[in-house]
Formats: C-alpha cells, structure tokens, sequence
C-alpha cells in the first residue's frame, strides 16, 4: 500500500538522525456557503473554516471504502475539501497514471465501472462513458453537493521518490508543472479502452495538494533529497501558482467570448501536507515564501510516536510536555512567519497500537515488545474498530484531559487514538487560536455514519 502512515519514520527518529546527518531508517509501521474552503468570510468576520479528508485510490479495494459511501455517511456534507491520494511523478519529471503495479492505478481512477449500488447518483456506469471510477464518482458526488471541492494530492510517502530529480531547474519545474495540469485540471486523461481521453476529467479537481515527504530530508526509503531542495521546492509551488492561475485566466477569456458579462477566473487551491519535525520544516520549507502561494497546509497532527518504537506513547497529543504535540507543531509554523487562518490540523482517523506491554499502570510510556496485531497491518488500525474495542469492556479507556489525548490499555496491548471528546478540543483549539480548520487521515477509517468528521464540523461550526 502507499498509505502514508504505514512506512512513516518516527517524527522524534528524523530529528535525531537529521541531527546527526545521518539518514534514519523507516518503521513498520462542513459546511457549504460560507464555508465552502475559500477565503475567510466577509460576512460578520466569521471564519470559513475548512473540513478536509483524504481519500484513498486504494480504499476501494480490500476495505471496499468507496466515494458513494461518504453520501451515505453524510460526510461529503460537512467536507469542504476532498484530498485524491495520490497522483505520482516519473522518473521523467512528469504526472502520469497508467495500471503499472505500485506506480499508478488508471482502473480504480477512471477506467472502474461502478454498479447501481455503490454510484453516487444511484445509476451504474455504461461501457461507453469516457470516466468512471473513482474520478467520476467524486464528479457526482460534487454535484449533490454543491460548494465541495475535490483536490488531486500527489505523492504521499511513497509516491515522493522523484520530486527531487525533477524540480532542479526552471525548465524542469514548468514542464513538471505543467503536465500536473493537463492531467488533472484539463483532465486530459490517457485512453484506456472506452475510458479516458482529451477533456475526460475536466472540471473535476479544484486544485492541487504537493504531499512531497520530505524536501531537503529522508523520507521513504529510495527517496531522493538534497540541500538545495528547499529553494527547488519554494520555486515549484509558485510555478504551480503562476500556471494554475494562467490556465484559470485562459479560461475564463474563452468564456468572455460566448457572453457579454466579464467572468471572474476560477480560483484554484494550492495546498501542501507538512511536516511537523522542527528539523524537517527548516531543511526543506522556506516558510514566510511559501506560505504567500499557498492557500493552506495541512500539519502533521499524528504519527508523533508510532507502533515500532520500542515504548508506548501519544501519536497525535494536543498538548505534550518536552514532546511533539498539535499545539507544539502549530506554534513552529507560525514562529516562521506562517499565518494563522493558512494552517490546517491534521487529525488521525486510526490508532498507533503496541502489544507485550510491561511495568503495570495505565500502559503509557512503558516497554512494549511490538506492535499490536490489526485488521490490515500491525500496529495500526482504525477508529470504526477501535470504538468497537472501547465499546467491548475488554479495554479500558485512559484520557489525559490536560494535554488532549487517549488511549485504550487492557494490560497488554495499548491504542492511542483520537475519539470525539479529543477532537472536540481540538477543534476548540482551532477555533481558539484562529486557525485554518482540521483536516483527516484517512476518510475509510471513521463509522459507517461519519462521526470523527460529523464531530468536527459541529466543533468548528458551533452546532
């Protein structure tokens, strides 16, 4: 799988080896309106908080997670932004899609047909139509819900391996660039039998989520980095500004010319996943820079410890003494000259798990032998499951309500994770501080009914 969370190298294991200069070694391991994801609110200085979640190309597979679910759930209502993970670059320097095995999966993208009873708008796709898939159910999905965004997110942990190579010069950064855009936002998508074609995707994607893990630091293994990827990855975002902003007052010309009234140019998202490592922002992310092309990022509000360490511990606290936190990424950001109303928090949807824990006690902060057996890989496993646990009397919930975090322990194997009564003061947070909204990793782990993303949009929205 190319899930971010489970090849990720421990936050606390990077800072160490990017202070020693060495390379670590990887672990196992809303509202429509006002609030539709663009700029704050004119209206009343109410803030038009965003409410994103990331949605996995590969969910509809193994976890039959698929887009028709979040309109059953009711979450595609309370989303402002859906992130598509993930869109890779060759070694060309170039988006593409295709059906190469753990490069590009063109079937689930848009060439899947989908029956009745998983399609958005309950009709099941013909032979004929050149986009289906995931692609033309979030196309649906949009239409019943109007004001939602969908964003195509390219790279991801495992999907970075080429950003560095590609972005050395001007030249190379325009051409990356620009072939991000005819694939997506022009939607000019290859043929693939019926699917696919000039123009196939058109209109889908509102914008574009750089997920490059991690410019100027290790990050997968065979990743490339170097130095001087802090300025190439600087300059490749304006690019992306310059040349989504051309192309969006290309078009709005085009329609000029069939009216009499002036259209105003579609606006299109720029957004990044960012790191919450101090050492890793400062190797590769020119804040101040950065931060005037960008709509908003989204914070690494997880993995801060995950199941490979050889000691339980908090994934994604709110607040944590002498340790990564929420609290303690966001002041980072802001200190180098990040604006407040441009950071999102990012929000597990899943538990880091840990069994053979020993020394007694509530199990946190103790020797554990590995990590805890799960659904689809050890040491991590969805919130849906683990409610289910908490629900079970076998685990006992623990909360340290002064720094925002949870855990379940029953004497052997301990989850922590984030429940409603965390996010709902992590969204008093955001709301406290000013702060851009929440964004979740990933969408198929919440309930069948949305609850993780339900509870932040009545958080964030007051409801």
């Amino acid at each position: 799988m190319r899930r971010r969370d489970l090849s990720r190298l421990t936050i606390a294991g990077v800072a160490l080896a990017l202070l020693a200069g060495t390379a670590p070694a990887a672990v196992a391991g809303s509202d429509r309106g006002q609030n539709n994801g663009g700029d704050r609110s004119k209206g009343h200085h109410r803030p038009a908080y965003k409410n994103i979640g990331y949605f996995t190309q590969w969910g509809v597979y193994g976890r039959d997670f698929q887009v028709n679910d979040l309109q059953t759930s009711g979450s595609a209502a309370k989303l402002t932004h859906i992130n598509y993970a993930f869109g890779n670059v060759n070694a060309e320097g170039k988006c593409f899609t295709g059906n190469i095995p753990g490069q590009a999966d063109a079937w689930a993208d848009y060439a899947r047909p989908l029956d009745a009873a998983n399609s958005v708008d309950g009709v099941a796709d013909t032979d004929t139509q050149p986009l289906a898939g995931n692609f033309n159910q979030l196309r649906e999905l949009k239409a019943k819900n109007p004001g939602l965004k969908v964003m195509i997110s390219l790279g991801g942990w495992s999907y970075s391996t080429n950003f560095s190579d590609s972005v050395r010069t001007a030249a190379s950064r325009k051409a990356l660039v620009a072939s991000c855009i005819d694939l997506y936002i022009k939607g000019n998508l290859p043929v693939d039998g019926a699917r696919g074609g000039q123009g196939a995707a058109a209109g889908l994607f509102d914008g574009i989520d750089v997920d490059w893990e991690w410019p100027g630091s290790a990050g997968n293994e065979g990743t490339v980095f170097r130095p001087e990827d802090k300025k190439n990855f600087t300059a490749l975002i304006h690019e992306f500004r310059t040349q989504l902003d051309a192309y969006a007052k290309s078009q709005a010309k085009q329609k000029k010319g069939k009216g009499h009234h002036k259209p105003k140019p579609k606006h299109y998202d720029l957004s990044a996943y960012v790191p919450a490592n101090p050492a890793a922002i400062d190797a590769g992310f020119d804040v101040k820079r950065l931060m005037k092309d960008f709509d908003f990022v989204n914070l690494q509000g997880y993995d801060y410890h995950v199941s490979g360490e050889k000691k339980t511990a908090q994934q994604s606290a709110l607040y944590a003494k002498n340790d990564f936190s929420v609290d303690q990424t966001v002041r980072d950001w802001i200190r180098r000259g990040a604006p407040k109303h441009k950071l999102v928090v990012g929000m597990p949807t899943y538990g880091q798990g840990w069994t053979g824990v020993s020394g007694g006690g509530k199990g946190l902060g103790q020797p554990a032998t590995g990590p805890a057996p799960a659904t689809w890989a050890n040491g991590y496993e969805d919130y849906k499951v683990l409610k289910k646990l908490a629900a079970s009397g076998t685990y006992k919930i623990h909360r340290d309500t002064k720094n925002g975090h949870a855990w379940l322990f029953d004497g052997t194997s301990l989850w922590t994770y984030d429940d409603p009564q965390v996010l709902r003061a992590k969204t008093s947070y955001i709301r406290d501080k000013g702060l851009g909204g929440a964004m979740f990793w990933s969408l198929d782990g919440d309930t069948d009914d949305g609850e993780l993303v339900s509870t932040v949009d009545r958080g964030l929205n007051r409801r």
